[in-house]
């Protein structure tokens, strides 16, 4: 019993199974143009293995050397908008978000100076900005995408009830798609940016 309050007494509690997660961290990148407050979005290099040419913010793995997720979310903002750290206000933090093989951390941020951006060719194909009230007055469509479990022919069923009629918990996930001109945002993006507008459209009306 000792050995139990020792391990438990004072432990922080938390995700359970997180260091099997891979862990990113984003920027929802704000930028003041022509009076107006727009949000800025990046086109992805077409020659990426992974979602080329698809429209994403800022963001990336988080690594070891970063102090934490804010600090990975600023260094990847800089590495692929070519700013410097002192460019990029970090204003507060969005809710995490948890996929099935992911935890993203995103936040907000003021770009001062919107005319330094120099997107790197390596990971941006280009950037572009959206009028945030736009976004606002423009619904977005909604579609869902079904989960299922779908166990392995080697699983034990002769172990649980029911064997190979078990009844799997089956599950659904929101997808978001905003259009702007020929851009098509959704995904994980799309996601963060309709949580963002309902965070900051709920703190207008208090």
């Amino acid at each position: 019993m000792r050995q139990v309050y020792q391990a438990l007494q004072n432990r922080k509690s938390e995700l359970m199974g997180h260091k099997n997660f891979l862990k990113y961290a984003v920027m929802v990148p704000l930028v003041e143009k022509n009076g107006e407050l727009n949000i800025l979005f990046e086109e992805r290099a077409h020659h990426l293995k992974r979602q080329p040419g698809e429209i994403c913010f800022p963001g990336g793995k988080i690594d070891a050397g970063d102090k934490d997720e804010r600090a990975a979310a600023v260094r990847e903002t800089c590495e692929e908008l070519g700013l410097a750290q002192h460019e990029v206000e970090v204003i507060g933090p969005l809710d995490y978000l948890i996929t099935s093989f992911h935890i993203v951390y995103p936040f907000a941020a003021r770009i001062s100076n919107y005319d330094q951006i120099r997107p790197n060719p390596d990971e941006v194909a280009s950037v572009f900005c959206v009028p945030m009230e736009y976004l606002r007055s423009h619904a977005p469509e909604l579609h869902y995408v079904d989960l299922s479990v779908a166990p392995r022919e080697d699983f034990p069923y002769d172990r649980i009830p029911n064997g190979r009629n078990y009844k799997w918990g089956k599950g659904t996930v929101p997808e978001f798609f905003y259009y702007y001109k020929d851009r098509v945002i959704w995904g994980l993006t799309a996601r963060i940016l309709n949580h963002f507008l309902e965070v900051t459209e709920a703190a207008k009306s208090n």
